[in-house]
């Protein structure tokens, strides 16, 4: 069977079994057995899932990560993992690269880490205490990308991905009767503040950044009741992780205003964290000789700036000399990433996996 069938078998197989974060049992041992099957030595873990695999010779180490997650969205009026955001097509690409590499003279190791929780934000965190970036100086990753991005056959040595966090709220005030709200505290009186207060949060218009509210729940079946308790939550993104931190800063120092205002408690909680991309020049350049070398000048794309986010990011957070890009994949991708029926062109797998096996190649030579 020739790699480029293999890696066709592989998708069909993980985009069959979607599993959502830290619950991708079936998927870890799957990539295992593929690996044990190819004869590459390979470790999991008692207490989480993933899998990091080598080949290769000498001191140096050079990695390429793949995140092996899937969501969990509502198809067609049922909810159930879903491979909407590309994961199952990253494992199948890196797999790919990885049989590619496994036919060449390599200048190194390299080490492949197929990292759960990607869509929690903080999988990689797990990897990084479990020591899959130690001793490694270059640090690759892989995505497909929607068609607004760049269309099939182009390919970009890098992906600015932006920073994002989310914040869960919870107003404390005093359920009345509708007809009596003096006795009361409404709790919705203070969100519809927040949804207001953040729409004036502004910065240079030079920087890309946005807040929303994109959840609230207040209230039960009888309408004569005003709610005294309400829950909320806000999407907060920016291209830079210093524009968040202000961000996040303001918003926070506001909704305590807020409350303050309406004389009401409002408990926050920030959850899933995920930083700005920290992209390398050194990285980005390798991987833009891979596309060159691979497909030639017709399939080079420009590195793309997107505002959405990805936990890739905390490996380069964490070791500040780490050298790390992210490749994207022309795919004709649509609707959308995490579209409960996103499609692609499938040849674009195969496409991923010689690029990536080129530019791992190129940069286990380099000194």
């Amino acid at each position: 069977m020739s790699i480029h069938t293999q890696i066709g078998d592989w998708f069909d197989h993980f985009h069959a079994y979607p599993e959502v974060s830290w619950k991708e049992v079936e998927t870890t041992k799957k990539i295992s057995e593929i690996l044990t099957a190819m004869n590459v030595k390979h470790h999991t873990f008692d207490d989480v899932t993933g899998v990091i695999a080598e080949i290769g010779e000498g001191e140096r180490i050079i990695a390429v990560r793949a995140d092996i997650d899937a969501l969990w969205q509502e198809v067609d009026g049922t909810y159930q993992a879903n491979h909407s955001c590309g994961h199952d097509a990253n494992i199948s690409m890196v797999l790919g690269a990885l049989a590619y590499l496994q036919e060449q003279e390599l200048g190194c190791r390299i080490r492949f880490i197929f990292q759960p929780a990607e869509e929690k934000g903080n999988g990689a965190n797990s990897m990084i205490e479990r020591g899959a970036v130690d001793g490694v100086s270059h640090l690759f990753g892989v995505h497909l990308r929607p068609k607004e991005e760049i269309p099939f056959g182009k390919i970009s040595p890098a992906i600015h991905h932006g920073a994002a966090i989310f914040l869960e709220g919870k107003v404390n005030g005093i359920d009345a009767h509708g007809a009596r709200p003096h006795q009361g505290k409404n709790a919705l009186d203070p969100i519809f503040a927040i949804a207001d207060y953040i729409k004036t949060i502004h910065f240079s218009p030079y920087e890309a950044y946005s807040a929303k509210l994109t959840k609230v729940q207040a209230g039960g079946e009888s309408l004569n009741i005003i709610p005294g308790t309400a829950t909320f939550g806000i999407d907060v993104r920016a291209q830079s992780n210093t524009v968040l931190k202000e961000l996040r800063d303001r918003i926070e120092q506001g909704i305590h205003s807020i409350g303050q205002l309406h004389s009401v408690a409002i408990e926050l909680e920030w959850s899933d964290y995920t930083p700005a991309a920290e992209v390398a020049d050194e990285a980005m350049e390798l991987a833009k000789e891979g596309i060159l070398e691979t497909f030639g000048e017709e399939a080079f794309a420009p590195a793309i700036v997107t505002s959405g986010s990805d936990d890739f990011h905390f490996y380069t957070i964490h070791r500040p000399d780490l050298k790390a890009a992210m490749i994207g994949i022309g795919a004709d991708l649509g609707p959308g990433l995490h579209h409960p029926k996103m499609t692609f062109n499938h040849d674009a797998l195969d496409m991923g996996a010689k690029v990536l096996a080129t530019t791992l190649r190129k940069a286990s030579y380099q000194s």
